[in-house]
């Protein structure tokens, strides 16, 4: 993809090395003068939800967009659905099989089935006002099995397995080149959210979703819910339709 079609006012920082592309965003926000990617070619420290680490070996991608917004946290947190529908473009595009890709609630892509791409969103006040209100700092950390993923025998029981773009397809890509599609994608993804809002989003999230309407069981702490997987609503939250109520549940790990 030729420069000229990188979004423009982004700004484009490529690191050698980091703890995790998140927590360098939250360093870098105050001295950036607009929303920027932060691409790392790897992690000593790289993380994913819950704390859990994130194994980040050389050759595949993790990268960080960050920007400042006075948004309201929950309009923030909104940002996974198009952080994955960006995804979901960019690999497409990179892999000419759309119809191998899912995106599975809340927030990893899936490839032939395997979790090929993760995303973490974390929030940090900034310190300035807009308008009487708090701006925020937003750090969507986004890591892509381009050639390797982790031992499959490491995963927990139950949990979707790893897969690569590697190895799912054969095809070879740097880190670089994989930003070079994502950054655009993501920069039109948010341009519909920030101008026509969540619902062109949420149904295009729902068109690629993994197991819609098909029986799921979402862990919350430690109770385990089973059901049907109806939908998404308004909020993000997962719609669960159980044999005793239908559920709306804002956070859950998510087990086919």
């Amino acid at each position: 993809m030729s420069d000229k079609l990188w979004p423009e006012g982004t700004g484009r920082i490529l690191l050698a090395e980091v703890d995790s592309t998140n927590a360098e965003a939250f360093r870098q926000a105050p001295q950036l003068a607009g929303p920027a990617w932060i691409l790392a070619a790897s992690q000593s420290a790289g993380r994913g939800r819950r704390a859990r680490p994130w194994a980040s070996p050389r050759g595949n991608f993790y990268a960080t967009h960050v920007m400042q917004s006075a948004e309201p946290p929950q309009q923030l947190a909104l940002r996974s659905f198009v952080a994955a529908l960006a995804l979901h473009e960019a690999l497409t595009a990179v892999t000419g099989t759309p119809q191998a890709l899912a995106l599975k609630w809340p927030n990893d892509v899936l490839l032939s089935g395997g979790k090929v791409a993760g995303i973490l969103l974390e929030c940090q006040t900034a310190g300035t006002q807009v308008a009487g209100q708090g701006m925020q700092t937003l750090a969507i950390g986004i890591g892509v099995n381009l050639i390797g993923h982790p031992d499959p025998a490491l995963v927990e029981a139950g949990a979707t397995p790893p897969a690569s773009v590697l190895t799912e397809t054969g095809q070879r890509l740097t880190p670089e080149a994989f930003l070079d599609q994502l950054g655009p994608a993501y920069a039109r993804w948010e341009g519909v959210f920030t101008t026509q809002g969540f619902a062109p989003i949420r149904s295009a999230w729902l068109a690629h979703a993994a197991r819609l309407g098909e029986p799921i069981r979402a862990r919350t702490g430690t109770e385990d819910r089973h059901g049907i997987f109806d939908s998404i609503d308004a909020s993000g939250n997962l719609i669960l339709r159980t044999a005793q109520a239908t559920l709306a549940i804002p956070a859950a790990e998510v087990f086919f």
